[in-house]
């Protein structure tokens, strides 16, 4: 709750020097303007800033710091033992790409940044409205919007072209919602403010809450004229939403910019790494750690071999005077600290943006990701986390728009215990004409002829008074577009029903104060409202009793069927044929509601008018008094029948849903709507089966509170909290049972509180400092803590998770404490800006592009068209990419390795005194030319499994979150590899070398550099055909040109004309060509090579008699049992009394309709008396 100290925020109507006084403190004693302007910035660089900024976040990577130290070890001319362009290169120029990159993301922010900013918006200026720009707006304008502009900050509502100032609005942008929601100005800026001449002499003072991300609230105080008026989140309109059928309104700017609520939701950027950046970080301080041992391990040796050298040949004088051993061993430690620094190649990071980038382009180019509908083909706006997509293992998806295209539709009716509509699995359908009928909805289609029959005989009174109260019984108003009528719903469910009836020859044309008017079957006939017994969340039901022309008082009631079921007549008939309707609807993820009425005695409606009159006046618990009201008037009803209204889910919904569940990868559902609302859906995709135990908020606080009562001594740690044997025992009893998780924004809140966004510690520094954090920790810290921890160890032992009526920073939040306790990688997926936290958050954010605006995409790592697109993203792109990855990356730190370590044994040999064994034209090409390409084609191209069988086989996905492909030991192995290539092609050669000296031999050092480094590329090159499982042209040409790059550049650069040219840079003139002419010299490298791909051969072996590979042995997932595409099963048993009773109309009906309309506050009356702003039409643009 808020306190007194929070309504700080003054502002002042047409006083932009009066807000402008308003400062609060920036930096040190510094301060800036309090209230923000209306101009936003996503973009993170400017033109000044891009550089630095750049480079500062480039160098967060441990693997350029890594480099920068090589470089600056190389610039020492007495250590350098590597010319400066083998590293110095290779680091501008991954910079370069990578800040390329970076560049194009930032400036398709600024563009659409500039598009938002330099929308137009009519601002108060003067005497008159002026033309300006939505970055032109300051806090304390006042605005004027027509009809479909978007608000461009969130304002408050002064007065409307409406009655009673009453504005309708459409938040898609906001939270993918079509349906309209109605806002209101306070009654005396209605009357008054009702001229220009009066909003520019208005200078009311609004006194409220400090800018905030509760998009649900607002509370304030209008201060005018010596008087005070309450302000409620009624009169608020957010920025973002959209004016809909209002002609044009005012409002007073509250918060602008960065200050607005939609603003405040949307969270900040964050660099994202993939599970394989962070563990590459660990790999390079692993790689450096080996290199300071070496270095540290052959200075010493250095050292000793010096002294002993001048011992034993002290008539060899020394080559330069005043030299200790010591300092020649400190000079040789930094000389083989340049040398191996190639063992975390440059090349490899250059390599790795390429793949990323063409990674990207693939997901762009697919055109099974092509919605051609839409036209909207797939958006990776991220090229770094591709691989990560293969790890997923958490999803959090928002429901509206993104689950559901929030479009009702009616498929069947039961009435009279006779059952109409066909089943939705049912094909080649033909829709019914309603051509009869002038005012039907060209868009509507039902396919079963026989209710149009029974319709049209007009026989039937059951049938008659069905289609009279969907007709009636609602809160819809009308409007005309030129000739067509046009219903403006506070629902979509409300709005199907209408149109339901419409279609059907019962059209409801206009409503006033106290009567409705409707046209039945050609004849219009107009019903005095008596009373509208309006709908809560809990009496689930709505009720109008009216006076037909005939003079009979008439209730009319719809609702949930489990409400309206027990009010039923005792010889009412039908009911139990109208209970397997139910069942049947609800078996086909309809969503139900129950029809019922009666005639009223007049004499009945007399004495009950009375007490309605009363209660409706009462000052002391009105609600109360009416709902026991209206509970007298709906008895004894009698069954009409049943609708059921499908909320149409995106296509193929339900499989994905299920596909991602064999993958492994766990569902939750983030939604704004109601509970009862999104458990529908959660039945409807089949997130919730029939089977599943559904946990309420009090089952959930009995589990909760037995963690917690054990817990008094622990020390607020997921770890210490495993450990308790009670905590241990309710994990276990959790495991056996299928359960769903179903619970709201405010019980969360309630158990978990508010959580830290403040305390953002990398892992490592929080893994380092954890156990002296304990003991700061104060008890609520400990006890939040444990809470936390406990509810998402619940919840992931649930099968399904379903979050209601939470707000945007809820969302994120609950990813948030995902990633938090359980340390796995999750992908959140939205359509709209109430989701872009959410998005932000996730390791891996998904925007739908759909028709409700673009600030869930603009927020995205990857775009999508349909939620179901996320199969082939994860399950084919994602794995794909994580595979190629995982293998690209042990395949090169083996040949880095193979070629580093030939130094070592080198130095056995030279007295450890850094010489290079390899030509350096040879050190310098070698990562870059000789071995890319197999590498590199491999990290493009590679799959162990075809995209269909990708498909059928979701168990596949499981290896990439269990990141086996490449962990710690794969790294080891693969260095280990590296070590008995570099052994064999080393110690062969030596040993093919020795004792061969004499005419035509081949016993010099360079025809031994020359051998060594033969074996090494033709090794590293066969060693490639172990990791390569799908061939291609393209593999086997990459396959054959590698070695035949190395020969053809050996003996370019080892060319007499270049040596005379450049001696001191080409310095092996003609060795390749001298050494590789003998015959016999290929023995000695065949052997070597031989010996090299044993470890793979044996590890081959080993693998195909004893054990399986998880992503190649497809028949230990029973290929040949398995269908050949994965489907759901889409039906289920039904079982009475559980929570899959789900009525459509109770669950996303919003109370208050009922007094708008009995209040004539929604209706229009004659314009006579209205007081309208003389100046609506479009104003000049300002100078």
């Amino acid at each position: 709750m808020l306190c007194l100290n929070d309504y700080t925020w003054e502002v002042k109507a047409n006083d932009r020097m009066f807000n402008n006084l308003f400062r609060k403190k920036n930096f040190l004693f510094f301060t800036k303007k309090k209230y923000a302007d209306n101009s936003i910035k996503t973009s993170k660089y400017n033109f000044i800033t891009f550089i630095p900024l750049n480079v500062f976040e480039q160098f967060h990577r441990a693997a350029n710091l890594y480099f920068l130290f090589i470089i600056i070890l190389q610039a020492v001319p007495v250590i350098s033992t590597l010319p400066w362009f083998a590293i110095m290169l290779p680091l501008l120029s991954l910079l370069v790409i990578r800040g390329i990159k970076d560049l194009l993301d930032d400036i398709a922010r600024h563009r659409s940044d500039k598009v938002i900013n330099n929308r137009p918006c009519e601002i108060q200026k003067e005497k008159s409205f002026f033309m300006e720009k939505w970055k032109d707006i300051q806090v304390g304008d006042i605005i004027r919007l027509q009809k479909d502009n978007f608000v461009p900050a969130d304002l408050l509502l002064l007065y409307t072209s409406e009655p009673n100032s009453l504005c309708y609005v459409e938040t898609a942008d906001i939270d993918g919602e079509t349906n309209l929601k109605f806002k209101q100005a306070i009654m005396v800026t209605h009357k008054i403010l009702c001229t220009t001449e009066a909003l520019m002499a208005f200078d009311g003072k609004v006194v409220c809450e400090e800018a905030n991300s509760n998009m649900h609230s607002f509370i304030g105080t209008l201060e005018w004229k010596g008087e005070k008026y309450s302000l409620n989140n009624d009169c608020f309109l957010l920025r973002g939403s959209k004016i809909r059928n209002t002609k044009y309104c005012y409002g007073l700017v509250i918060y602008a910019g960065f200050d607005s609520k939609i603003m405040k939701n949307c969270g900040k950027f964050t660099v994202k790494k993939t599970k394989l950046d962070l563990m590459m970080n660990y790999i390079v301080a692993i790689v450096f750690v080996i290199l300071i041992v070496c270095s540290v391990s052959l200075a010493i040796a250095s050292g000793f071999w010096a002294k002993w050298f001048q011992e034993k040949h002290s008539y060899i004088p020394p080559l330069t005077l005043n030299t200790t051993p010591a300092y020649s061993a400190f000079l040789v430690f930094w000389g083989y600290t340049i040398l191996m620094g190639t063992i975390v190649p440059m090349s490899m990071y250059i390599t790795l943006e390429f793949i990323h980038l063409l990674h990207s382009m693939y997901i762009d180019w697919d055109i099974d990701l092509y919605f051609a509908e839409k036209d909207m083909p797939a958006k990776a706006r991220s090229t770094s986390l591709n691989d990560l997509l293969g790890q997923v293992e958490y999803v959090f998806s928002d429901k509206t728009g993104t689950l559901t295209q929030n479009i009702m539709t009616f498929k069947k009716c039961c009435i009279s215990g006779n059952v109409y509509g066909t089943n939705s699995g049912e094909k080649n359908l033909k829709a019914v004409s309603f051509t009869w009928n002038k005012y039907a909805v060209k868009k509507f289609c039902f396919y079963d002829q026989s209710l149009i029959d029974m319709v049209c005989k007009n026989e039937d009174n059951l049938v008659k008074e069905f289609f009279r109260l969907l007709a009636i019984c609602h809160t819809v108003m009308t409007d005309k577009n030129g000739d067509e009528l046009v219903y403006q719903a506070a629902s979509p469910d409300e709005e199907a029903l209408v149109t339901t009836a419409r279609n059907f020859g019962y059209v409801f044309l206009s409503r006033t104060q106290d009567s409705i008017t409707i046209n039945e079957l050609g004849e219009e006939k107009t019903y005095k409202v008596l009373a509208i017994l309006d709908f809560n969340s809990v009496r689930k039901r709505m009720s109008i009793l009216v006076r037909d022309p005939e003079g009979k008082i008439k209730l009319y009631t719809k609702g949930a069927d489990d409400v309206i079921l027990k009010r039923l007549h005792p010889d009412c008939t039908n009911v139990e044929v109208t209970e397997k309707s139910l069942e049947m609807f609800a078996e086909e993820t309809l969503r139900t509601l129950c029809l019922a009425f009666k005639e009223v005695d007049f004499s009945v409606y007399t004495e009950w008018s009375k007490k309605y009159h009363q209660a409706s006046f009462s000052l002391q618990n009105r609600q109360k008094c009416l709902e026991l009201v209206y509970d007298e008037m709906e008895n004894d009803l009698q069954l009409l029948g049943t609708t059921g209204i499908e909320d149409k889910l995106q296509d193929c919904v339900p499989e994905t849903i299920q596909l991602l569940k064999n993958c492994n990868i766990k569902v939750w559902v983030l939604t704004g709507d109601k509970q009862e609302t999104a458990i529908n859906i959660g039945f409807s995709c089949r997130l919730l089966t029939d089977d599943m135990e559904i946990l309420n908020e009090q089952q959930i606080c009995d589990i909760l509170d037995d963690y917690w009562e054990h817990s008094n001594n622990l020390s607020g740690s997921g770890q210490d909290l495993l450990d308790n044997c009670i905590f241990r025992k309710h994990r276990g009893s959790l495991q056996a049972r299928k359960m769903a998780l179903v619970v709201t924004g405010e019980f969360m809140h309630r158990i978990l509180g508010t959580f830290n966004w403040k305390i953002k510690r990398s892992q490592f520094f929080h893994n380092l400092t954890d156990r002296f954090y304990r003991k700061t920790r104060n008890p609520s810290e400990e006890e939040v803590n444990l809470r936390q921890y406990a509810f998402v160890d619940l919840a992931t032992k649930c099968q399904a998770v379903i979050c209601c009526r939470v707000t945007p920073k809820q969302k994120a939040m609950i990813v948030q404490l995902v990633k938090k306790h359980k340390k796995a990688t999750t992908l959140a997926i939205g359509d709209g800006a109430n989701d872009v936290n959410m998005i932000k958050t996730a390791d891996i954010g998904v925007g739908i592009s759909g028709l409700e605006g673009t600030q869930a995409v603009q927020a995205s790592d990857y775009a999508l068209a349909q939620f179901s697109y996320l199969q082939r993203l994860l399950l084919i792109h994602g794995r794909w990419s994580y595979l190629r990855i995982a293998k690209f990356l042990r395949y090169f730190f083996y040949k880095t390795s193979a070629s580093v370590l030939c130094h070592v044994w080198f130095a056995c040999f030279n007295g450890f005194t850094a010489l290079t064994v390899f030509d350096s034209w040879f050190i310098a090409l070698y990562s870059v030319l000789f071995t890319a390409f197999p590498a590199l084609t491999m990290g493009l191209l590679e799959q162990d499994t075809s995209a269909k069988m990708s498909l059928q086989l979701p168990e596949l996905y499981k290896v990439g979150q269990m990141g086996s492909l490449f962990t710690y030991k794969i790294f080891a192995w693969s260095f280990v590899k590296g070590i008995i290539t570099s052994l064999a092609s080393f110690f062969v050669a030596y040993g093919a070398c020795q004792d061969t000296t004499g005419p035509g031999s081949t016993c010099d050092y360079q025809s031994f550099a020359v051998i060594t480094a033969t074996s090494v590329i033709l090794a590293v090159t066969v060693e490639i055909t172990f990791e390569i499982s799908y061939w291609t042209l393209v593999s086997v040409l990459a396959f054959i040109i590698s070695p035949v790059v190395y020969f053809l550049l050996s003996l370019l650069t080892q060319s007499s004309p270049v040596f005379r040219f450049m001696p001191t840079i080409f310095q092996f003139p003609d060795a390749t060509r001298n050494t590789l002419c003998h015959g016999f010299i290929w023995l000695p490298i065949l052997l070597a090579v031989g010996i090299s791909i044993l470890p793979s051969l044996l590890a081959s072996f080993v693998t195909s008699m004893f054990g399986h590979n998880q992503v190649n042995h497809r028949n230990s997932f029973g290929v040949k049992n398995r269908p050949e595409v994965n489907t759901v099963a889409m039906t289920a048993p039904f079982r009475r009394g559980s929570l899959n009773r789900r009525s459509s109309y109770a669950f996303s009906h919003k109370e208050g309709y009922a007094d708008l309309i009995t209040k004539g506050t929604s209706l229009r009356r004659s314009k006579v008396n209205d007081c309208v702003p003389e100046d609506i039409e479009m104003s000049p643009k300002s100078d």
